[in-house]
């Protein structure tokens, strides 16, 4: 069991646009300094008909609450992998290595219009036991602070 996040983004550009743009390192490495991340790192690797993408990044832990602060300490190492099988689906999957939980799911974008939507689906899982499901809703609530600075990231590369 976990917790079930679902979230989308608009862009008013093509699906190709946005594709585009979630190839590119320097929109990648823009999304994490806007997301209060350091130390980011992204690598695309081609592997037979799918793009691996991955993200590097620490993040600080302040402002997360006493409880789940002991369990990663003063800053997170996030590790996300997206393996993009085709021009509007990648599998998604974030970890903390060395922490027990992951976040695991999927990201499909979609045009109509003119308009692309980006859908991430993700179901947080963290295995502590009594307070786990206090940590998935803090990482549920923390993940779509992240992706909304993602939009907004976004937005303006496109309006460029």
């Amino acid at each position: 069991m976990g917790t079930r996040l679902t979230h989308t983004m608009a862009y008013d550009a093509s699906l190709a646009d946005v594709s585009a743009m979630l190839d590119d390192a320097s929109y990648r490495e823009e999304v994490v300094t806007a997301q209060g991340g350091t130390d980011g790192s992204v690598s695309f690797e081609q592997v037979g008909d799918t793009v691996v993408v991955v993200i590097s990044q620490l993040q600080p832990s302040e402002g997360i609450p006493g409880f789940a602060r002991k369990f990663v300490g003063d800053e997170i190492n996030l590790l996300q992998r997206e393996a993009w099988t085709s021009a509007d689906h990648a599998d998604l999957e974030v970890t903390i290595p060395g922490k027990p939980g992951q976040m695991v799911g999927s990201i499909d974008l979609s045009e109509d219009g003119g308009t692309t939507t980006e859908t991430v689906d993700v179901e947080i899982t963290v295995n502590i036991p009594l307070v786990g499901g206090k940590i998935e809703k803090l990482i549920a609530d923390l993940l779509r602070k992240a992706l909304r600075a993602e939009e907004g990231v976004g937005r303006d590369y496109l309006s460029r």
